[in-house]
């Protein structure tokens, strides 16, 4: 057995491990910790079988498996996130199962009883795929007879509604999106079809588990020699498991109603980020970039995003204090909006100075601010690049670059007559 064969399996068996503390894992948690358990849970279980398809898939066509099993990643900052993404798609196990292709490949390899337990596993994957796609088309809109008990109403007889045009099954999504009856019910004489789509479509879970344990038997007869090895590293969300407060920590959550306080709290944040979106507007208009408009804007989005982003997860933690302190982070907040406001275009202005500006602030206001060349005595133009400085009473003509809008290079002498003239005044 080669030692990469023998890593991989040590993997996944660390990774079935994983999935099943998990599960148990869902039983034993907390309250306030159970949600972001079924969330661990999911996501293990779908690593476990992602892992166990690309394992197989590398037996059956005779290659190395891979460096690296595939495995679910939880990124710091996406936690809250991930966690509704699991919770909302079972842990991405729905696109894990194998599909019809690798269903086929199975079959067509040499059987034995290993490889027949896989196949019946991935068979029983597929039927859970297949309850989960049509157990709902099992469901039609219809009009309850009106004998005027609700509950009777409800479960009592009724004919079916009549279906859109150009849609006859009355299991439709659209026919169910927009029913043109007043209930929705069991499509009449389906009852046992739809209680086995119902239980093939929960039973995933066990399934998937069961595919893995399958292929992992398989692999240890036939790359490992009957020897399973010790279980390896351990990636993904298994690791997680029984540290579910610091994979997604408590945190406050947004009340159902904001007062006052708050309400002001809420309005500085909101001032503060509008503030800090303006400031790639500024400086970009400054520095003479609004004609990579597409830039300037996506870089004020960005920092829209990002701070409406930090607002919505440490906003509820900032105004959870009583009474008026609730307002003290908002006002902080306006306090720190107003200095941005006002101070972004004079910090732009003073770093993407004009031509004339610049002459001002490095000679007129400096080493030649009692000579001929100071500001009130000289004339002064821009002429395709080139800052041409004319005393009034007459002298040396000063050109000086490069003088450009929005530049932050020096002028600079550009001849030998006005490095004369800066050396004179000791420029």
């Amino acid at each position: 057995m080669s030692s990469r064969w023998h890593r991989a399996i040590a993997e996944l068996s660390a990774q079935g491990h994983a999935a099943r503390a998990a599960a148990q894992r869902v039983d034993d948690a907390p309250s306030e910790e159970r949600t972001t358990a079924v969330a661990i849970s999911y996501t293990a279980e779908t690593d476990y079988l992602r892992s166990a398809s690309t394992l197989l898939r590398a037996h059956l066509t005779d290659r190395r498996p891979p460096r690296r099993l595939p495995v679910a990643r939880v990124w710091p900052c996406l936690r809250d996130v991930w966690k509704a993404r699991a919770l909302d798609r079972l842990g991405g196990v729905w696109r894990a199962i194998p599909g019809n292709a690798a269903l086929r490949q199975l079959r067509s390899a040499p059987s034995d009883a290993l490889l027949a337990a896989v196949v019946e596993q991935a068979e029983a994957l597929q039927a859970s795929l297949y309850g989960d796609r049509n157990v709902d088309r099992l469901y039609e809109s219809f009009n309850p007879e009106r004998t005027g008990d609700p509950v009777a109403d409800l479960v009592g007889g009724g004919r079916s509604a009549p279906t859109l045009p150009g849609f006859p099954d009355p299991g439709h999504p659209l026919n169910r999106a927009f029913p043109r009856g007043r209930g929705m019910r069991i499509q009449p004489g389906r009852q046992d079809e739809f209680n086995q789509l119902s239980r093939d479509r929960f039973a995933v879970h066990t399934r998937a588990l069961a595919f893995g344990d399958a292929v992992l038997a398989l692999l240890i007869d036939r790359r490992a020699g009957g020897v399973a090895p010790e279980p390896g590293r351990l990636r993904g969300a298994g690791r997680w498991v029984g540290r579910e407060r610091q994979l997604v920590p408590d945190r406050a959550k947004w009340p159902a109603k904001l007062n006052g306080y708050q309400a002001a709290t809420l309005a500085g944040f909101g001032w503060l980020v509008l503030a800090c979106t303006g400031l790639p507007l500024t400086f970009g208009q400054r520095a003479d970039l609004l004609s990579h408009y597409t830039l300037v804007f996506l870089a004020a989005g960005l920092v829209a995003s990002t701070g409406t982003a930090l607002v919505y997860r440490h906003g509820p933690k900032l105004i959870t204090a009583p009474g008026p302190r609730a307002a003290l982070p908002g006002v902080a907040a306006a306090v720190i909006a107003f200095m941005v406001w006002q101070g972004q275009g004079p910090v732009a202005d003073y770093y993407f100075a004009g031509p004339y500006d610049r002459y001002d602030r490095q000679y007129a206001d400096g080493c030649l601010a009692a000579s001929p060349y100071r500001h009130d005595a000289v004339q002064a133009m821009v002429d395709d690049g080139v800052l041409t400085v004319t005393p009034v009473e007459g002298g040396t003509t000063l050109r000086l670059g490069p003088a450009e809008d929005g530049s932050t290079h020096p002028l600079r002498p550009l001849d030998r007559a006005t490095r004369a003239v800066l050396d004179e005044y000791g420029c």
